[in-house]
């Protein structure tokens, strides 16, 4: 049987060896969450602080740090999710097996939530500020609470099936807040808007209740991307191993009986306060913007309470271990949500949303010696209107014919593939005037911005090099060519100064300079950078650079480019602007006398010596 609750998690790695109590006082503000990610870099164990400043709660960190401990929590479920996950795929298979019907029937009875009539979650009040100040960032506005679990129902309809859980970060403090009020910043796409939508148009205050704690696969559901029509209070029983027992709030809002804290309150019309800045997992600042504002009624704790957090920053980071659970746990399911596609994969390094690699079927016509992009195309488009990944900005479409052996997780490999095979004329398809990640502010606007589908099929029509060959005859303003990796060269270029959402005339003049015979075109794909050799020095800074700081439909240009018939495309080398813009948001970096005070934590003798 899995967890009951927190505690009982807690107690159980501690016993294993996977948690380690620091009993040293340390400050919510900006030194627990650094220590957090310096002991998540080193791969190292989930963290009880006992001693925190300020608060009489302890508090959880790095609990899903690794995949390794991630398995082992849910190790007594993964069996019957198994077994559920091929049900759906092959039926007829999983009937003839008896034991994983059995797991099947097993996960299906712990999908409904069981009432009670004591819930521990309910025994204690508090108040927003007794909880944990975290502050992760310098520039953060406030504290958040940043694993929260926001439960709401739809007002039309009201009950479990209708309801939506999910982890949308929760400010506390700072700003304009009062006392009893929260910030919720539920991004676009979310479940909890349509019930907001149905609040408003009724007249009515939405409830809403945020859970904190208890069972970890509370946690994980929120952030599952289930079905339609499943709860994730159901399938974090399935996941959990038990039955999600609950009681109720004065709100009418159910509430897990051993969760460690509910904020139960209301949604009052449209009420909006500015909320933010927070330091978020693309590596930049969200800025401050106006969000719901939650009235809150009572905030409520168990005996014992744990506060569980995590912090997020420039991936990897908590947040990425977590994916790639979510991932194993789902991407079995991917051809049957997603016909013809093979795999799918948010590309961490680069943010997540910003970038998606995806392997599909060209099956249209076989016969063609020469394929083009057709089928692909059709499967792009079902991508882009699916879920969460309807906020992706750049979007790679493999063909998985051309290469079966193709890794969509080796990054540098799928990228060759693709520039092998790529041809600008034909391939670049374009989204313009459309809804972007939220978080992204590379964008013409909030929400807005632009996307970029890449479909390539068929064999090689190019060879890749990492060799320079002589002078490049870059133009003013432009220098430092540096290989990232072969038939990618990056440039660097002047400080970007064109309006939000415009296209750069440095930028026109870049590629005005060469024609389509240029050595440079041995290239396929150019990054202009403020920094090239940062830029280029691995993997991971490519990514990051080159797809959280564009636009594709203004920071995208080409050498010989020509738009026909509404379709741009180019004979040379592809070119993307991905220096920092005046509108961008700023980068996370940590303050420094902090680091000081954590490396010291961490140094021979320190209460933190070989965690980090």
């Amino acid at each position: 049987m899995g967890y009951r609750n927190l505690s009982e998690c807690a107690a159980d790695l501690e016993k294993k060896g996977m948690l380690v109590r620091v009993n040293a006082e340390l400050d919510p503000y900006l030194e627990i969450g650094c220590v957090q990610r310096r002991v998540y870099e080193a791969g190292g164990p989930a963290l009880l602080f006992t001693n925190v400043r300020g608060s009489r709660f302890p508090m959880l960190g790095n609990l899903f740090g690794t995949t390794e401990r991630t398995r082992y929590i849910f190790r007594d479920s993964l069996r019957v999710i198994e077994a559920m996950v091929r049900m759906k795929i092959s039926p007829k298979e999983a009937v003839m097996d008896f034991s994983s019907l059995l797991k099947a029937f097993a996960g299906a009875y712990r999908l409904l939530p069981a009432g009670r009539r004591f819930s521990p979650v309910l025994k204690n009040k508090c108040t927003l500020k007794d909880l944990p100040q975290l502050v992760s960032w310098p520039m953060d506005g406030g504290a958040f609470v940043t694993l929260p679990l926001v439960y709401t129902e739809n007002p039309a309809a009201r009950g479990f099936r209708s309801s939506n859980l999910g982890m949308y970060r929760v400010q506390i403090s700072g700003n304009e807040y009062q006392d009893n009020e929260a910030g919720l910043h539920y991004q676009i796409h979310r479940g909890i808007g349509v019930h907001h939508r149905e609040a408003l148009r009724r007249g009515e205050p939405l409830p809403v209740n945020i859970f904190i704690g208890g069972a970890p696969a509370l946690s994980v559901a929120a952030v599952m991307p289930l079905p339609e029509g499943m709860p994730e209070l159901a399938f974090a029983g399935v996941l959990g191993g038990r039955r999600i027992s609950y009681g109720r709030t004065p709100n009418g809002l159910p509430v897990p009986a051993e969760a460690d804290f509910c904020i139960s309150g209301h949604i009052y019309g449209n009420e909006t306060k500015p909320e933010g800045p927070f330091g978020d997992h693309i590596g930049y600042y969200s800025l401050k913007h106006d969000f719901p504002v939650m009235k809150v009624d009572a905030v409520y704790h168990r005996d014992g309470a744990i506060y569980p957090f995590t912090t997020v920053g420039r991936p990897p980071q908590e947040d990425t271990s977590f994916g790639e659970f979510i991932h194993e746990l789902t991407g079995g399911l991917i051809p049957e949500v997603l016909p013809g596609i093979k795999a799918v994969h948010a590309v961490d390094a680069a943010g997540v949303h910003p970038l998606l690699f995806a392997i599909g079927s060209e099956r249209y016509a076989p016969y063609e010696n020469n394929p083009r992009p057709k089928e692909l195309l059709t499967q792009a488009n079902a991508v882009l209107g699916q879920g969460q990944l309807s906020l992706a900005k750049y979007l790679f479409i493999a063909n998985y014919f051309d290469n079966e052996e193709l890794d969509i997780h080796d990054t540098e490999a799928f990228l060759r593939h693709m520039l092998e095979r790529a041809d600008w004329r034909r391939d670049l398809h374009f989204q313009t005037s459309t809804t972007i990640d939220t978080l992204d502010y590379s964008g013409s606007g909030l929400n807005e911005g632009s996307k970029l589908v890449i479909a390539a099929c068929g064999g090689k029509i190019r060879e890749l090099t990492a060799e320079i060959r002589g002078g490049l005859g870059l133009p003013d303003g432009f220098s430092e060519p540096k290989a990232a990796m072969p038939g990618v060269l990056v440039v660097k270029g002047r400080k970007a100064d064109a309006p939000r959402g415009m296209e750069d005339q440095a930028m026109h003049a870049f590629v005005r300079s060469f024609s389509a015979d240029h050595p440079i075109n041995r290239f396929p794909l150019i990054i202009v950078a403020d920094d090239s050799d940062f830029t280029a020095r691995n993997m991971a800074n490519l990514l990051w650079v080159t797809f959280t700081r564009s636009n594709p439909a203004s920071d995208v240009y080409g050498i010989e480019a020509e738009t026909v018939s509404k379709h741009f495309g180019c004979r040379g080398s592809l070119v993307i602007d991905a220096r920092i813009k005046p509108h961008h948001a700023p980068p996370l970096i940590m303050d420094k006398d902090v680091e000081k005070r954590v490396d010291s934590l961490f140094a021979k003798g320190g209460v933190l010596a070989g965690l980090g």
